[in-house]
């Protein structure tokens, strides 16, 4: 489906792409990204955390992987809900409702009692984690104009993950000290603060404009206008579809092959970053190392999680989603291989560095800016929330599978798993992915 431009007037889309990237997209990445980051340092907790509450016996490992399935349980329900959402109500609502939704979980886990009581609390807030990795993403997308949209995520992507190395930072200072509860007030408290500061950024014109409401879409508009000092367009009111579509369209004609290789990606994402990376404290602490240097390793280890999004910023609009996303699997397969051979600890860390940065680098340019980029607007929130939703379930299903792993043949077993992953995930994008370059939302639009 291409939109034809009514005579006199351009749609949202064409408004908001021939602006210069200026100070309100410097305004609504920034807002955006600071509800991104504390929903990931929320999410990325995890490894600390759990490492702490084996070594405390708080825990076990097998409640640990309850706690992280039970996370990932909870992120289906909040990407269905997003999708859902955000779509029919708009992305100003959904984002605003699940910020407070894993806010006040957040502090409420810090008053568990027992680990179960925790696991119950990690589940609401996994509702709002999931529902902000949706929403954040596309809102950003369909601000950006299209020259700069994937600088313009890659750098949201760069922000949100810098919580990688942030959030095992975090428990390294506050953990040994403070104890794990102080990790959940932390993030609890600043999440509710931003959620303060986002009440009065605007909704999406290109959604207003899906649901025919054009007098709201033009006021935003011709407010992003002045402030790029452009003069205001006169807004079209009669080329854009706006009938409604059933979210089962993800699955017909075209955009079926698009939806299965999202699906793919989020797939093996989920199991590179929440069955290697998340798991990484525990198997340092099972394999007899302190809970300090555990956590000391791993935030080495997490800093690829911000350069890796930094790569994905500078390659994004020059070699193109498709191919930065074949690149950097095959790169990180290669760590994968390599990983279980090194005996040095520095060169440990330097080849899971190495790999870290690769995942993170698909990340920002395949799950965060390719995977929106996919869907027209009316249905791209469901979109992106089916292959998200899929990939949760397959990452909550395979959490038992890397204790199994790790049991029988330890690292190398789950790292060796991830790297054939890998390879066949760069294979499906080199033979099916569309590329997204550079092109307006609406021509990469179709039904």
């Amino acid at each position: 489906m291409t939109t034809q431009t009514m005579a006199g007037g351009l749609t949202a889309g064409e408004r908001l792409d021939r602006l210069p990237f200026g100070g309100f997209h410097r305004k609504i990445l920034v807002l955006i990204g600071a509800g991104m980051f504390f929903d990931a340092m929320e999410l990325y907790l995890a490894g600390s955390v759990l490492g702490a509450l084996v070594k405390s016996n708080y825990s076990t490992v097998e409640l640990n992987a309850q706690f992280v399935s039970w996370t990932f349980y909870g992120l289906v329900v909040g990407s269905l809900l997003s999708g859902v959402l955000g779509d029919r109500y708009g992305r100003r609502f959904c984002y605003q409702l699940n910020l407070a939704i894993f806010g006040i979980a957040s502090l409420a886990a810090a008053a568990a009692p027992s680990m179960q009581i925790l696991i119950i609390c990690r589940f609401f807030m996994g509702i709002g984690l999931g529902a902000e990795i949706v929403i954040g993403y596309g809102t950003l997308s369909e601000f950006a104009p299209a020259p700069v949209r994937g600088r313009s995520v890659a750098a949201l992507a760069m922000i949100t993950n810098a919580a990688v190395f942030c959030a095992p930072f975090l428990g390294l200072l506050i953990i040994p000290n403070f104890g794990w509860r102080w990790m959940f007030v932390i993030i609890g408290v600043c999440a509710l603060l931003v959620w303060l500061a986002r009440k009065n950024m605007p909704e999406s014109p290109r959604w207003l404009e899906s649901k025919g409401r054009f007098q709201e879409a033009d006021a935003i508009l011709r407010a992003i206008e002045a402030d790029a000092g452009v003069a205001p367009a006169k807004q079209s009111t009669e080329s854009v579809r706006q009938d409604q579509v059933p979210i089962s369209v993800v699955f017909s004609g075209p955009l079926l092959s698009r939806t299965l290789v999202a699906i793919l990606l989020n797939v093996v994402m989920g199991f590179c970053l929440y069955g290697f990376l998340g798991w990484l404290p525990t198997f340092f602490v099972k394999q007899g190392q302190s809970i300090a240097s555990s956590l000391g390793w791993t935030t080495v280890m997490a800093l690829g999680g911000p350069i890796g999004a930094g790569i994905g910023l500078l390659i994004a609009d020059r070699v193109g989603r498709k191919w930065s996303v074949v690149g950097a699997s095959l790169v990180a397969a290669a760590m994968g291989v390599i990983y279980p051979w090194m005996t040095d600890p520095y060169m440990l860390m330097a080849v899971g560095f190495v790999l870290v940065t690769s995942a993170y680098v698909i990340v920002a340019v395949g799950f965060a800016l390719w995977v929106p980029e996919l869907y027209d607007t009316r249905y791209r929130m469901r979109g992106a929330a089916v292959a998200n939703t899929l990939g949760r379930l397959s990452t909550a299903g395979v959490q038992p599978f890397v204790v199994f792993l790790f049991a029988r043949g330890g690292v190398a077993a789950v790292v060796g798993v991830l790297a054939a992953m890998l390879v066949v995930q760069a294979v499906v994008f080199a033979l099916f992915a569309v590329e997204t370059r550079k092109r307006t939302l609406e021509s990469l639009a179709v039904s």
